[in-house]
């Protein structure tokens, strides 16, 4: 049993315990989330500064063996690269797949591109652009 002699004041002598790891668990939690900023800016600067080259599909003609594709390429001046274009049957199977390839000077390249298909395909998609 202690009495209210026998007690020390509160705060008189230093920090209790639970005070010093709630400090601990504050600080540890402020480093995180610093780092955790850090990833997610590095990571977003990565994708849209180093992507060097990028296309989109501007149109395309479907025929029984093969589909053309105009594509409008944007890339850094001097560098090379490729784009990758599918086209997919009605029952969404894959009937064609091929790489395109893009060099040069240039960065603004507009171009049809003739995809072969092993059947007729019923759309063209840019599955994504790599530079080299």
């Amino acid at each position: 049993m202690s009495t209210a002699s026998t007690r020390l004041p509160e705060g008189r002598y230093g920090r209790s315990s639970d005070e010093r790891a709630d400090r601990t668990l504050k600080a540890v939690g402020a480093v995180l989330a610093v780092v955790m900023i850090g990833l997610l800016g590095w990571f977003g600067y990565h994708h849209v500064v180093k992507n060097e080259i990028s296309a989109e599909v501007i149109s395309f003609d479907l025929a029984k063996d093969a589909v053309k594709v105009h594509l409008e390429v944007h890339k850094d001046a001097g560098t090379d690269g490729y784009c990758t274009v599918r086209s997919q049957a009605a029952n969404g199977a894959e009937v064609g797949r091929a790489d395109f390839r893009f060099d040069g000077d240039e960065t603004r390249i507009d171009r049809v591109v003739t995809l072969r298909t092993t059947s007729p395909g019923s759309t063209a998609e840019l599955v994504g652009c790599y530079a080299r």
